[in-house]
């Protein structure tokens, strides 16, 4: 009695007898060369089975790295346009105010009434690229959320990210 689902595509007219003994006589085939191998493929399997795992590893690291610089880009194109979009005008006629970044002084011309928002946590002085921008306290949230190391002044409530 042969194989029914085998019949049935024979009688179908999908397959043809050629093609239903080839497949039985592949299937034998693959059976004895399982039963040949015996002992010593269970030790080259383990040996394949380190490997794949050691490259499956691999690749999972690789993609959680991409994922991450991914992440990160997007991140820093948010700080960009947040910046872009909501930095206020320096007042080149106002005073000037100076603060620290790292062990370098940098100042800004900005109004009084600039200085005193500023003091108070309104106003926030960020960096983007080699220049230094003020924004609103908060867009400086925003961008503290995305990335801390953009935030160079900024004298609101402790921000922990």
């Amino acid at each position: 009695m042969g194989n029914s689902f085998q019949d049935q595509l024979l009688k179908a007219g999908l397959v043809n007898k050629k093609q239903v003994n080839k497949a039985k006589h592949d299937k034998l085939v693959s059976k004895k060369k399982q039963k040949h191998k015996g002992d010593s493929s269970s030790g080259e399997t383990s040996l394949a089975r380190k490997e794949r795992l050691a490259i499956e590893q691999q690749t999972r690291e690789l993609n959680r790295q991409r994922n991450e610089e991914k992440k990160r880009h997007e991140n820093m194109a948010q700080v960009r346009h947040l910046i872009e979009t909501n930095h206020l005008k320096e007042d080149d006629h106002g005073e000037p105010y100076y603060f620290a970044v790292g062990k370098i002084i940098k100042k800004l011309f900005i109004s009084e009434d600039m200085t005193q928002r500023l003091s108070s946590g309104q106003l926030a002085i960020v960096r983007l690229d080699d220049s230094y921008k003020i924004v609103p306290a908060r867009v400086a949230r925003q961008i503290a959320e995305r990335d801390q190391g953009s935030l160079v002044v900024f004298h609101g409530e402790k921000i922990s990210v």
